[in-house]
């Protein structure tokens, strides 16, 4: 492939500025068609982004002879009819994370993947964010020593739309659309990134619970893990705390220190060794998903390598399974 001309299927908020713009800042690639339901929306994205093309149907988009690649950015339960349809077009497929509802889910995406020989790719951007790769270089670099454990903490309050008498909850915490609810979307981040770190993890269990009864997915989970190189983890996520317990904090300690960063809302890293304390500032770029795609981008030209294929993405899936007892 030479120039990568894309077709964005469900052009919800994810790509106003994380994702949408991207594809036309990127070297060798275009934003060229975009798709959703409501052709009015569609057609308001198209012209507010300059997208040459709008459609109301997802397979006229696919078939669309001046597109050849195809990014799935709706919710999880169409991922995988919509990845099918992609790919048996001969066309790859960028995937909104989580890459699927369940395990099963993504393992028939690779499948088919394999098959049909189209490759998919899901949008674990925080693998090339600059960020999160400083993370993976003082590990790598040893700075706190031997890693024995992870700590993950993730509090949040409910969103505004999920409490009070005229409470409607949105898809994703609808399990039969999202897999799971906030856990699935935000700790599927957390596992896939801790994986490209670590290495595989290679046992998790844990519990997942309704305290709240604010809709039908768990709005707590709390696990144990455990990575093939013998680090060990755990985590706990909880979803309807007040605004004023609101963390997002994980630690890394080693043999000789510790790291502390965020996953979704700070921009410093802390490494805390016996030479004292030592902070790095990376702040996000205005398309979070820009250095991924490119990326992608230069894998299809034949240029290189991305860090997030479908079998990595799967991975997160996999360990959320095993974590909410699905597997």
């Amino acid at each position: 492939m030479d120039q990568i001309k894309w077709g964005i299927i469900g052009c919800g908020n994810v790509t106003e500025v994380k994702s949408g713009p991207a594809f036309n800042k990127v070297p060798n690639s275009s934003l060229v068609a975009v798709m959703r339901r409501d052709g009015a929306l569609a057609k308001d994205y198209a012209e507010r982004h300059g997208v040459p093309k709008w459609y109301d149907d997802a397979e006229a988009l696919i078939n669309d002879p001046d597109i050849n690649a195809i990014y799935i950015a709706t919710p999880p339960d169409a991922h995988e009819s919509l990845a099918f349809k992609a790919m048996q077009a001969g066309k790859p497929v960028y995937i909104e994370k989580p890459m699927a509802r369940t395990a099963a889910e993504c393992d028939r995406i690779n499948a088919e993947s394999k098959r049909t020989g189209v490759p998919v790719f899901v949008a674990y951007y925080r693998r090339a964010l600059d960020y999160f790769l400083k993370v993976k270089e003082l590990i790598d670099k040893k700075v706190i020593g031997d890693v024995r454990f992870i700590d993950i903490c993730l509090q949040w309050q409910p969103y505004d739309e999920e409490v009070g008498p005229n409470a409607k909850p949105r898809w994703r915490v609808n399990p039969e659309i999202s897999g799971g609810g906030h856990f699935h979307d935000l700790a599927s981040h957390q596992f896939d990134l801790l994986e490209f770190i670590f290495g595989p993890i290679r046992h998790a269990t844990g519990i997942a619970r309704n305290q709240a009864g604010l809709y039908e997915a768990d709005d707590i989970v709390v696990a144990n893990f455990e990575f093939e190189s013998g680090v060990l983890g755990k985590g706990s996520w909880c979803y309807t705390i007040d605004k004023d317990q609101r963390e997002d904090e994980t630690q890394i300690i080693g043999s000789k220190g510790r790291i502390t960063f965020s996953f979704f809302e700070k921009f410093d890293i802390h490494v805390e060794t016996s030479e004292g304390i030592e902070v790095f500032h990376i702040p996000y770029p205005q398309h979070v998903q820009q250095q991924l795609i490119e990326s992608i981008v230069r894998e299809l030209r034949g240029e290189g390598k991305s860090p997030s294929s479908g079998d990595t993405g799967a991975r997160a899936n996999l360990i959320m399974d095993r974590i909410t007892q699905k597997q």
